[in-house]
């Protein structure tokens, strides 16, 4: 595997120092000292236009003076130098660039220099880390080029921080603690190299196996959730975010009243699969517990002490962090009758009475390992008379290693108990010394299994639809509102396109007297609802705008003029449509809820469900998501509001219809997906029974989008691209279907990869691999869209799928190239798969806006260079190594 593009930023070779100093305090000097002090093994060139040596190394007055190559470049002088040092540093060849000083885009001169040094750098293709930044560091391999003056130790976590004050605040807290880094990476204002792209270099690094995250906001989401995403599909990622009050206090928010940015955030990094912390010790506990494995599969917490008073307090802490206390079954009941004395306590938190034996201790925290509703277990030791700390601890140690379930133990006291502090701390057994630490802990590995597999979910646009949408009709009117000048859909229109996606709606007909209204309401049947139609007015109650259970002529010609004249009187500059009729619904048992769509401006379309009516706004019970759904997202969507706990049986009411209302959210997904013009939805009220559901009332807001964007460009989260699925006709008249790659496909892929022959997967893998390891078939199979695609042709054979060929491509970082990769069976080979393979990725490069495929190929593979000449692309010898063929193809 080539050596990743960033490499020369984030592991150099070569340094130079420009602006390397002597002068004590300067930034060029602490630079210049840390990469000397730190035994970097690379070479190390100081650059200073006034003096020739520096620490006692011979200076240069230009980077371009230095013989050998540079890869990269630290720059610590002055902004206004910076256009000429970038020049210099491109005519150089320099890969990297990192900016130590500080850069201020409030002040316009300096913008304007920064603006030209950029461009600068683009057009040599130099890679820029900052400004603003604390600097880089890599502890593993003796690199420091920060002005950070305290020591960091080496280990297994990568810190990548977007505030360098906070940054050194880290550092500080995790010394205190003996916790150590793989690389400190400090992000500045990322004017180029940002968190998509350091994430994809730290997946990649061997050293790192737990990445820390601190976040203060977000350019472009869609790079980040991308870049998110994969890395959390392989290595634990925790994620500390800032700004929360100074959001609240600029109004810094989404501009509906159904979203919170704060709130988006939250959601976004829960889907994106990693875990979200409040404070820097959280960030770090959860960070090393990740980091050692420890992994739980539900949130049943059993706590096991020979003391009540701390097992209440430690059950009270589960009750307040939204821990559920494990219900210990009959058999665990039973086990924990004989083993425990009569007066144990019976319940959860497991009383084993104050002179517990270590034997004692064992029986009880096995017994509830034991229990399948138990998912971890809380050990709180006491120390009592007739109790053994240290061989209760050395039990403890010895049962965790025999169970998958993680053990949390805390034993109380101080002096009397190190010993076994000392004994769990050389074990890496998880240990606290207080037990509301634990449950917190405990909590945080239930939230990053909770949001692992919200990461699995990778549904498409039309997931489940019972029926194809007419996408058609919908943009239809669509069109026609914005071709109006109008951006707010009537109630009317908002209603038939929410019925060109299946979604059951009250009738609305239109009525611009009061006897078309009186025709209307004789043929839908009294009693009638009369609402005022306008494009100008979003929300009826502004102007009391609605009339209910109307039953004749007489009332429904009072109530028309009624409805009228207010709301000209209250807004007398809005346009007037006219008068809606819909017939009067009475649903007995009905519940009111609301489905809405908000735009975040990180984020894009976010989909909200909760109560409806006025509750909306009054109780704020409402959960997000974003889109696109499936069936489970749906479903923990639901179950995370106030009002779910109603839908089922509830004193006299049935349990609504839990499938129609399910196919409501999913449907909404649909039309977020194939509609970005739709900026804001409100379904307010739908209302849900046990028959069925119903929409009263809908309102949308749109709003234009740039012709020639990309599919799906809209969405922080690319929908699978079900688009893709053919079916295909082999030329021995073999039926095979060709799609996209799903986490699912994990077992069929490996098997693949098994049955090839050693000579295959060496001139795939240029290794003797026998399998895929599990963090490359991880990779492999659960994708993002937007920049990587795998496309497998799969035939069925006794109900099952059977991969035949699989050819995938990654994105470069310009975003218009790609690498891609082809590997078909051993047995399939010849019969014109790979062909037919490669021409659909043609077609779903050019659908991505990609312009260029290249890739290698060993030399020794005749086949496949035939192929790839067929194929139409550029073949070349690989200038630095012969055994291996370059080929290029212009999309």
């Amino acid at each position: 595997m080539k050596p990743h593009y960033l490499t020369s930023l984030f592991s150099p070779r070569s340094v130079a120092v420009i602006g390397a100093s002597d002068t004590p305090g300067s930034v060029g000097q602490a630079v210049f000292a840390n990469l000397l002090a730190g035994n970097f093994q690379g070479k190390l060139y100081p650059v200073n236009l006034n003096h020739k040596t520096v620490g006692g190394i011979a200076a240069v007055a230009s980077v371009r003076q230095i013989e050998p190559d540079v890869e990269l470049a630290v720059v610590t002088t002055p902004l206004r130098s910076l256009p000429a040092i970038m020049k210099d540093c491109g005519k150089k060849g320099v890969k990297a660039m990192l900016l130590a000083k500080e850069f201020s885009d409030s002040e316009q001169i300096e913008r304007e220099i920064m603006a030209e040094a950029m461009s600068i750098a683009s057009h040599y293709g130099i890679r820029v880390l900052g400004p603003n930044v604390l600097g880089l560091m890599r502890p593993v391999a003796g690199f420091n080029a920060t002005n950070y003056t305290s020591k960091v130790k080496t280990g297994n976590l990568a810190l990548v921080s977007q505030s360098s004050a906070l940054c050194t605040a880290m550092l500080d807290w995790a010394d205190s603690k003996g916790i150590g880094f793989s690389s400190v990476i400090s992000v500045g204002t990322a004017l180029d190299v940002e968190f998509g792209e350091i994430l994809d270099y730290l997946v990649a690094d061997t050293f790192t196996q737990g990445i820390l995250l601190h976040v203060h906001h977000i350019h472009d989401a869609r790079r980040f959730m991308s870049a998110l995403r994969a890395a959390a599909r392989t290595k634990p990622v925790v994620v500390i975010k800032s700004g929360r009050y100074e959001s609240q206090e600029a109004g810094v928010l989404a501009s509906s009243h159904l979203i919170d940015g704060n709130d988006v955030f939250d959601v976004a990094l829960s889907r994106a699969g990693v875990l979200q912390v409040q404070t820097i010790a959280q960030l770090f506990t959860a960070a090393k517990m990740l980091a050692a494995k420890y992994r739980i599969a539900g949130r049943r917490l059993a706590i096991v002490t020979n003391g009540i008073g701390p097992g209440i307090l430690a059950a009270d802490s589960a009750w307040t962090y939204g821990v559920e206390l494990a219900q210990l079954s009959a058999q665990t009941l039973s086990q924990l009758d004989d083993v425990l004395p009569r007066n144990w306590s019976r319940a959860n938190p497991v009383d084993i009475i104050g002179d517990a034996s270590p034997m004692r201790f064992r029986s009880g925290v096995k017994a509830c390992l034991d229990d399948p509703g138990v998912d971890g277990v809380l050990v709180i030791f006491t120390p009592q008379a007739g109790t053994d700390h240290l061989t209760t601890a050395q039990l403890m140690v010895g049962l965790q290693r025999e169970s998958s379930k993680p053990i949390f133990l805390s034993w109380l006291g101080d002096a009397k108990v190190s010993e076994s502090r000392e004994l769990f701390s050389k074990a890496k057994c998880a240990h606290f010394r207080a037990p509301e630490f634990a449950v917190e802990v405990f909590r945080n590995l239930a939230a990053y299994h909770d949001n692992q597999q919200l990461l699995l979910q990778t549904p498409g646009p039309l997931e489940g639809a019972l029926h194809e949408p007419d996408v058609a009709a919908a943009r239809a009117v669509i069109a026609d509102v914005l071709a109006q000048g109008r951006a707010v859909l009537s109630e009317r229109e908002s209603k038939a396109v929410l019925a060109s996606f299946g979604i059951p709606v009250n009738p609305t007909l239109l009525a611009t007297t009061e006897d078309e209204a009186v025709a209307l309401a004789a043929a839908i049947g009294y009693p009638v609802v009369l609402k005022i139609d306008s494009p100008d007015i979003m929300y009826k109650s502004d102007v009391s705008g609605v009339e209910l259970n109307i039953s004749n002529e007489a009332t429904l010609r009072q109530a028309f003029a009624s409805i009228w004249q207010r709301a000209q009187a209250v807004k007398p500059d809005a346009r007037i449509s006219g008068v809606s009729v819909q017939a009067m619904k009475k649903y007995r048992y009905a519940r009111e809820v609301m489905v809405g769509v908000a735009h975040d401006s990180v984020f894009g379309p976010v989909i909200a469900f909760g109560a409806g009516g006025i509750a909306v706004e009054v109780l704020q019970d409402r959960a997000l998501a974003l889109p696109p759904l499936n069936a489970y997202l749906v479903r923990r969507m639901i179950a995370r509001t106030r009002i779910s706990k109603v839908l089922g049986p509830f004193r006299n009411l049935p349990e609504v219809d839990h499938d129609a209302l399910h196919n409501v959210l999913l449907r909404v997904s649909e039309m977020v997906c194939e509609l970005p013009e739709v900026r804001e939805l409100e379904i307010n009220p739908l209302l849900v029974d046990e028959h069925g559901v119903m929409v009263l009332d809908a309102s949308i807001i749109l709003h234009a989008v740039p012709a020639g964007r990309k599919r799906y460009q809209h969405m922080a989260i690319m929908p699978y691209p079900a688009h893709m699925v053919k079916q295909v006709c082999l030329k021995d008249e073999t039926e095979v279907l060709i799609r996209p790659v799903r986490p699912e496909d994990a077992d069929m892929q490996q098997a693949f990869v098994r049955n090839l022959s050693e000579e295959s997967r060496y001139n795939r893998y240029l290794s003797s691999i026998k399998q895929l390891s599990q963090q490359v078939l991880v990779r492999f199979t659960q994708l993002d869209y937007d920049r990587e695609m795998a496309l497998a042709m799969v035939r069925e054979l006794d109900g099952t799928e059977e991969m035949l060929a699989v050819a995938r491509f990654i994105t470069d970082p310009d975003m218009e190239s790609c690498e891609f990769a082809l590997e078909v069976g051993d047995s399939w080979q010849g019969r014109g798969i790979g062909y037919v393979l490669m021409d659909a990725l043609f077609d779903a490069a050019r659908m991505q806006g990609l312009k260029i495929m290249h890739g290698e190929v060993l030399a020794a593979n005749k086949g496949m260079l035939k192929l790839m000449q067929k194929l139409g692309f550029e073949v070349t010898v690989h200038p630095e190594d012969r055994a291996l063929t370059l080929v290029s193809k212009v999309l």
